[in-house]
């Protein structure tokens, strides 16, 4: 409770006994696990099934027995304690652990958690109820290197330019708590603990305040595939957690079908309730849920969905995916074009044929698409260029199909923190690409009727890398470190041990800083002229495109005239067709289709039935 006197300090410090708790259930709200703030003390609760005892360890103070519970629950309600008062638990064999449902650790992974106020911060978007999924033009970023400073306080001042872009939507890469001073974020070990080298809780809400006063929406991305191999202590006292039923890429699957999952399954939807509930995020990405393996009754996606959008009410709150597996049914509609689950999904099949056109890369899944010009249509009308057919890169088949989803059921992008971050040397399209090709691309994606998804700095070109980087400890580094460079030892080009070791080393903290924005290439001309196409784009999407979305329910209708070269149209309802003709290719392309309708928009040279290199043109044929 706010003021009441934290019990943070050493020896001679006057600490009231622990109160004894009537043998009554567990509370079953979102707030079950961790530091409950009650009147005048503190509820402290854990799950931990493997100890019979357990202990909470107040920081400077003394360690008090906690009260073993049916279902391997222990907790203690201590009078005195308040918002500040630092903590851990002990296990009986003297292991000093984080709270695995710590609201916030000042001192890292290993150190104490903190007591959080939740009320402490003041809002001011009572009358947010955010924006309607067909508004989003999402921009991701990554806190730390958004920035200079690399804070939540910090991206705020940055609004202002997102909002002018025509942005609707900035999409966070994980905050939860991950080991270091630098991560991507996909190492978290405490999901609900933002993580303290951005700043404190506090600091995220008063970012997402400030998004909701300037319109736009936040999202979260949260990773429930894997926890980091860093901090993460849950074996120790509750090894349910985790089932050797599955593998997964990261070793034994997180447990959400074996003995004990009802509680580890609780605890993941617990999780997603408090981002959007405690910090007033407008959505979730979860990432890589083809990881997520569950053979129970009800799939923990579908469970965790239904019970976000229950939770919701009257506010506009939308989830995504990120799934190799390119499941339509995950994104299936109710009548109307409501989404039963999920609202989209990343389409990396979509960035994988406009990356290949642009930039000839063959390598890799990049194979498959290399010359496909029926995929190319295919993603851009169908979502999925995958959809049941089989993928020799993976072995197996891939998709379903996805015809019947609307186009707003995929989010395009022509980069992302994946696409970009998983190159040796974290390479911008810019670096790969001709800007008559990009710009190209620029005017399909950004006016399609799929979400668009920017990463942060393309609007003006940034030349900075997007760089793997991490922080671990000493042993964790350098197999890190040998991992990296033996992961890309596979490709021709890194064959050479000399060549390999040119790869920047992920822990250095130089490699973390030449990931950071350089905002001040907004001014070159190089930097000016992308933004200024961006913003025209983006201004012809809102006029033009947003308003059809609505009555565009079913994927479009593809064909080429030409190797490169599609046109794609859909139906639009009463308003009319869309029609976007493009040669997405070096050479020049003869007997395009003839122009139809209203011309919304034209990129590059077209002279008659003649397509010129990296042309592109949209236009609208209304309905009599």
């Amino acid at each position: 409770m706010a003021g009441t006197r934290p019990l943070t300090t050493g020896a001679g410090q006057d600490v009231p006994a622990p109160v004894a708790l009537p043998d009554a259930p567990l509370r079953d709200d979102h707030l079950r696990a961790g530091a409950e703030l009650l009147p005048q003390a503190v509820r402290f609760c854990i799950w931990a099934p493997a100890q019979p005892h357990m202990l909470l360890a107040l920081e400077g103070g003394p360690r008090l027995p906690m009260q073993a519970r049916s279902g391997g629950w222990h907790e203690i309600l201590v009078e005195g304690a308040g918002a500040g008062t630092l903590y851990r638990y002990a296990l009986p064999d003297g292991t000093l652990i984080p709270d695995p449902a710590s609201r916030f650790q000042p001192q890292d992974v290993h150190g104490p958690s903190e007591v959080i106020d939740p009320s402490a911060y003041a809002w001011t978007d009572g009358a947010w109820r955010g924006r309607p999924w067909e508004d989003a033009v999402i921009s991701e970023l990554h806190v730390g290197t958004f920035t200079p400073e690399g804070t939540y306080r910090a991206a705020i001042d940055r609004l202002d330019h997102l909002a002018d872009l025509g942005v609707t939507a900035i999409e966070l890469m994980p905050l939860a708590d991950f080991p270091g001073q630098r991560n991507w974020g996909y190492d978290g070990v405490l999901l609900y603990a933002p993580d303290s080298s951005y700043g404190r809780p506090e600091d995220l809400k008063a970012l997402i305040d400030a998004a909701h006063a300037r319109g736009l929406m936040v999202f979260l991305d949260v990773v429930y595939n894997h926890f980091g191999p860093d901090g993460n202590y849950l074996s120790a006292y509750a090894p349910q957690f985790f089932t050797e039923k599955h593998k997964t890429p990261w070793g034994a699957a997180v447990n959400y079908d074996d003995t004990g999952s009802t509680e580890v399954r609780t605890f993941v939807i617990d999780n997603a309730l408090y981002w959007i509930e405690a910090f007033h995020f407008d959505g979730l990405r979860l990432d890589a849920v083809h990881a997520i393996l569950d053979e129970s009754p009800c799939h923990i996606l579908d469970a965790l969905a239904a019970r976000v959008r229950a939770a919701a009410g009257a506010r506009q709150v939308h989830l995504i995916l990120e799934n190799e597996n390119n499941e339509a049914k995950r994104l299936l509609r109710a009548p109307g074009g409501v989404p039963l689950h999920y609202t989209a999904q990343w389409n990396d099949d979509l960035h994988h044929v406009l990356h290949v056109a642009a930039t000839g890369e063959k390598t890799g899944y990049y194979a498959e698409y290399d010359g496909d010009t029926y995929k190319l249509g295919r993603a851009l009308a169908e979502g999925f260029a995958f959809q049941g057919e089989m993928m020799i890169y993976r072995g197996e088949t891939r998709g379903e199909p996805s015809t019947a989803l609307p186009p707003t059921a995929f989010v395009g992008f022509i980069q992302n923190h994946d696409q970009i971050g998983n190159r040796a040397f974290g390479e911008r399209i810019d670096a790969l690409a001709r800007p008559q090709a990009i710009q190209a691309l620029a005017a399909v994606y950004l006016l399609l009727p799929q979400i668009p998804m920017l990463f942060m700095g393309e609007e003006w070109a940034a030349s900075q890398p997007f760089l793997f980087f991490c922080d671990f400890d000493d042993a964790l580094a350098e197999a890190v470190r040998s991992g990296r460079r033996a992961e890309f030892a596979r490709f021709p080009e890194f064959q050479s041990e000399e060549k390999r070791q040119q790869i920047p080393d992920p822990q250095a903290a130089t490699t973390f800083a030449a990931s950071k924005l350089d905002w001040s290439e907004r001014e070159a001309p190089k930097g000016a002229e992308r933004l200024q196409l961006y913003k025209s784009l983006l201004a012809l999407r809102q006029q033009a495109i947003r308003p059809l979305l609505p009555e565009i329910t079913a994927a479009g209708h593809h064909r080429e005239f030409g190797p490169g070269a599609i046109e794609v149209t859909w139906s639009a309802g009463q308003s009319g067709t869309l029609i976007l003709v493009a040669n997405l290719s070096d050479a020049e392309v003869p007997d395009g289709p003839p122009p139809r309708g209203e011309l919304l928009w034209q990129q590059g040279a077209i002279e008659g039935a003649l397509f010129k290199p990296w042309s592109v043109r949209w236009s609208i044929e209304r309905t009599p």
